[in-house]
């Protein structure tokens, strides 16, 4: 079934004076949601003993977990050294996701540095080849790993670079953020084609079964002519993209995402939303 939930903790659970990760499973559940991203934007640290108790807590509401790996990974390094950093922060989230009792692990791929790009996609692409082939050694195979679709210019991680990186082996499950989609092809997700045309692009390359249950990243963002450059939330009438086109499309094509909501502090309530508008077209239909 599809799932919706947030991305890390909103305003309105700290508001109401939560604190812990464990509380967010039942406040996830509380709004009617599905899943739950917890975010290691810095770093893999966590103890065994609170991964386990987040598993419990989370187990209990019925609510799946994925987890982002540190933003500082980079498989387009020309340092071997940093390289190899990567690999560790990808392998270390994926084991820790595992005894958080999930299963998904998000991460972006690379930047593409000073290099021209075919040369900085090539790079990222063979160690991606050396990251899949841990994973096997390492005995993560359970696990979907996430590359991820980036809003900047200078970030690898077009819809095509991803395909690709995904079509290396089935541990990689494609993460399509349609925010950074649209702020990186300024402005271009506006009508349930636009995003049909991606997702049919995605299924023809890669076909249904992988694609069922891919992850999703939505939030509106702000961009320029870099890309991205900030998160808002869903009452933003500017830069979109909107969410409705595109919950018509899944639904069409039987899609089955996780779909995790980045929004700038209201990521739950407008997870809430999606899954509101997304049921509403389900029930017409």
């Amino acid at each position: 079934m599809i799932k919706f939930g947030p991305s890390g903790n909103s305003e309105s659970f700290y508001a109401a004076g939560y604190a812990h990760t464990e509380q967010s499973a039942a406040f996830v559940r509380e709004h009617g949601l599905d899943c739950f991203e917890y975010s290691f934007g810095r770093g893999v640290r966590m103890s065994e003993e609170k991964a386990r108790s987040i598993a419990e807590a989370f187990r209990e509401n019925g609510v799946e977990i994925s987890v982002h790996a540190p933003y500082f990974v980079n498989f387009a390094n020309a340092d071997d050294e940093m390289a190899q950093k990567s690999f560790g922060y990808v392998l270390d989230s994926g084991k820790m996701v595992q005894l958080m009792g999930g299963r998904r692990v998000v991460f972006h791929p690379a930047a593409q540095g000073k290099e021209p790009r075919e040369a900085a996609v090539a790079r990222t692409a063979d160690r991606l080849k050396v990251l899949r082939d841990e994973i096997y050694r390492e005995g993560l195979s359970q696990v979907l790993f996430c590359p991820e679709t980036m809003g900047k210019l200078a970030q690898i991680g077009t819809v095509e670079e991803i395909v690709s990186f995904c079509k290396i082996d089935p541990v990689f499950t494609p993460c399509v953020d349609f925010g950074h989609v649209n702020a990186r092809e300024q402005g271009s997700l506006k009508t349930a084609q636009d995003y049909r045309d991606r997702l049919l692009y995605m299924l023809d390359e890669l076909g249904y079964e992988r694609m069922k249950h891919f992850h999703v990243h939505f939030s509106k963002i702000q961009y320029g002519h870099k890309g991205e450059i900030r998160h808002l939330t869903f009452e933003d009438d500017v830069f979109g993209p909107e969410f409705a086109p595109l919950a018509e499309v899944l639904f069409e094509l039987k899609l089955e995402p996780y779909i995790v909501s980045e929004s700038a502090g209201t990521q739950i309530e407008d997870a809430a939303e999606m899954k509101r508008i997304y049921t509403e077209i389900a029930h017409r239909s």
